[in-house]
């Protein structure tokens, strides 16, 4: 079963995620995860992420894209993808049908955890202080929400008239999250 988990910075995908991984015995592509691995290696793909991300800005398309490549087609995550932020841009949502479509795969469950700016910001903050992450800072985390707000709505169209789309209130506690899309997967 591949899952997309969509919504703003800090709407508790991660969280859901991990959950799902879990549950499901998936894996989790995320795709800050994977930007992150390569800040870390210090590759020049790394130091072109580290720029975009202190910017406030998505990282390009070419970029993510290629990075995600690998794991759609990893023969031992096959129909166990749990997509946490990625797709953020309708050219990522075309790329990711293109990846699945060749590798004979599809989306079953797209979730969006819909989560207002207020509920993000004190989000952001909690989560900065757990997990000593350097791009959760609140002027960073605003720029990244206006720009997933400009960027993504094309996207949560594309991907709101399928049948598979549901909508879920990411501000209610995380458990009422997880027991909501529980339902939804009959799991």
């Amino acid at each position: 079963m591949n899952i997309i988990l969509f919504g703003p910075p800090g709407a508790g995908k991660g969280t859901q995620a991990k959950y799902l991984v879990k549950k499901l015995n998936g894996y989790q592509i995320s795709t800050g995860d994977i930007l992150r691995e390569e800040i870390k290696k210090d590759t020049d793909i790394g130091k072109k992420i580290i720029n975009n991300m202190n910017e406030g800005k998505f990282v390009s398309d070419e970029i993510v894209n290629s990075l995600l490549k690998n794991h759609v087609f990893d023969p031992y995550k096959k129909g166990k993808l749990i997509f946490d932020g990625y797709p953020r841009s309708l050219s990522q949502a075309k790329n990711l049908d293109l990846l699945l479509n060749s590798s004979n795969q599809k989306i079953d469950y797209i979730f969006f955890l819909n989560v207002n700016k207020e509920t993000i910001v004190e989000r952001i903050k909690k989560r900065k202080i757990l997990e000593r992450r350097t791009d959760d800072d609140v002027d960073t985390t605003l720029k990244r929400y206006d720009t997933y707000i400009e960027t993504t709505r094309p996207v949560l169209d594309y991907y709101s008239i399928n049948s598979n789309f549901h909508e879920i209130d990411g501000t209610i506690e995380i458990n009422q999250i997880t027991s909501k899309i529980e339902a939804f997967l009959n799991v």
